[in-house]
């Protein structure tokens, strides 16, 4: 896209951001569209947030796509018609923005959560917390794949700080994303699973044994942000802001997400490997 046109959308959007305008409703009017691309741990969560947010905005439509964080990325880098971006890490629209390809001015960090150790409930649960993992015998334990999910990403952090990913090679078993990691735990194809606590919360199949320490993995921060093939400037703006309204945060609170102090500022991010 020519920088002219990105810069002229990035205004267009601050815009919409920063400013109420009132306007009579045209009448008869087709609703419009806004197509969010989502991560997965996101889906329960919206399964109540985007209904009230066309309640909300009545000319508004929303067509949403679900998906691990990377392939989605993958997509708007290709030219996927995109408004709205919503991974499960900020790190992968930072990463966009890197390109050019992250409309200025509507990147926001609206939410964050913990990783956390989950097991199923029909099957006793081989161990009782994290530091568990050390000393139990468990057959398998089921992660993301760093490859193609963030939540793979996060929690293979998490097995080299502690020291565990040595011990547990032989053990661990990789699924696509989260929602494969809480079929193979539900299941019981694999003793443990690793996933964000708002994967697993609203699964009633699924038991939360423990967090994992907050320091052993980068900060888990849910953004938000406009993309480069965005068509519908307004409804996306108006939807980014529409998740810092008090009734949505308090949901999200409900399906396992944290509340972040300022969700307008993106927070320092720990280094691979720290």
């Amino acid at each position: 896209m020519p920088r002219r046109n990105l810069l002229l959308r990035s205004l267009l959007f601050l815009g919409v951001l920063t400013t109420t305008v009132w306007t009579a409703p045209s009448v008869q009017a087709a609703p419009e569209t806004v197509t969010i691309a989502a991560a997965n741990s996101l889906k329960d969560a919206f399964r109540k947030i985007l209904p009230l947010f066309e309640a909300h905005n009545k000319d508004i439509n929303v067509r949403v796509i679900y998906g691990p964080s990377l392939t989605l990325s993958k997509q708007i880098e290709e030219g996927a018609p995109i408004d709205v971006f919503l991974p499960s890490q900020v790190e992968e629209i930072d990463q966009l923005e890197k390109k050019g390809l992250v409309i200025q001015g509507t990147r926001r960090v609206y939410a964050g959560t913990s990783l956390v150790l989950i097991a199923g409930t029909e099957l006793p649960a081989p161990i009782a917390s994290v530091q568990d993992l050390r000393t139990a015998l468990i057959r398998y334990i089921a992660i993301g794949d760093p490859k193609t999910s963030s939540v793979g990403k996060v929690a293979a952090q998490y097995l080299k700080y502690s020291k565990l990913d040595s011990q547990l090679k032989s053990q661990v078993v990789y699924a696509e994303h989260s929602r494969a990691v809480l079929d193979l735990v539900a299941k019981g194809e694999a003793d443990l699973g690793i996933v964000y606590r708002t994967d697993a919360v609203s699964n009633k199949k699924i038991r939360i044994l423990d967090d994992a320490p907050e320091d052993s993995h980068q900060p888990i921060h849910y953004g938000v942000a406009a993309v480069w093939t965005a068509k519908n400037i307004s409804g996306a703006g108006d939807f980014i802001n529409f998740l810092g309204r008090p009734q949505i945060q308090a949901l999200l609170q409900d399906h396992g997400f944290d509340r972040i102090a300022e969700p307008q500022v993106g927070l320092a991010q720990r280094q691979e490997g720290q």
